[in-house]
């Protein structure tokens, strides 16, 4: 067992069979409960519920989106207190706090994959959780940026 990276709090649901970690962007968290998708949520129901991921990863960034999507910008908003409820189950992953080498690093791959410095923040915290793979819709399927793989697990196939 590797030892813990500082910049990765550890919650309570962090052991997973395959060994391998998977980076989860906030689309994938508000499509979960977003009814106004059924098709991308029963998508996000079973990329979260699924072993094929390994252990599944966030930020401190996802989180505060997550609230902020769902509160302010989902058409079917919740409460804060509904809200609050679902950042305390979020929090039970693997959190990879925001630090002033992840913002420099997300800079410099902001400037270098030219993408925008939020998702630069977003490969940067998987490459520290040592995630290899990123599930998103918002970069490019297929793209890798440095040691990150990006899928979109809501892409349509054929």
């Amino acid at each position: 067992m590797r030892a813990a990276d500082p910049g990765v709090a550890r919650g309570r649901a962090t052991n997973c069979m395959s060994g391998s970690r998977t980076f989860v962007d906030t689309n994938v968290f508000v499509y979960a409960i977003d009814d106004a998708e059924p098709a991308k949520r029963a998508i996000a129901e079973r990329v979260l519920a699924s072993d094929q991921y390994g252990e599944l990863v966030l930020s401190a960034q996802i989180l505060g989106e997550f609230y902020v999507t769902v509160t302010r910008k989902l058409d079917g908003r919740i409460s804060a207190v509904e809200a609050l409820q679902g950042l305390n189950r979020l929090s039970l992953y693997p959190i990879v706090s925001i630090d002033a080498p992840l913002v420099r690093n997300a800079v410099e791959i902001s400037r270098s994959s030219q993408i925008s410095y939020w998702d630069g923040l977003v490969v940067a915290a998987a490459a520290r959780a040592g995630c290899g793979l990123l599930l998103t819709e918002d970069l490019n399927d297929g793209q890798v940026i440095g040691s990150v793989r990006v899928e979109n697990p809501f892409r349509l196939d054929g």
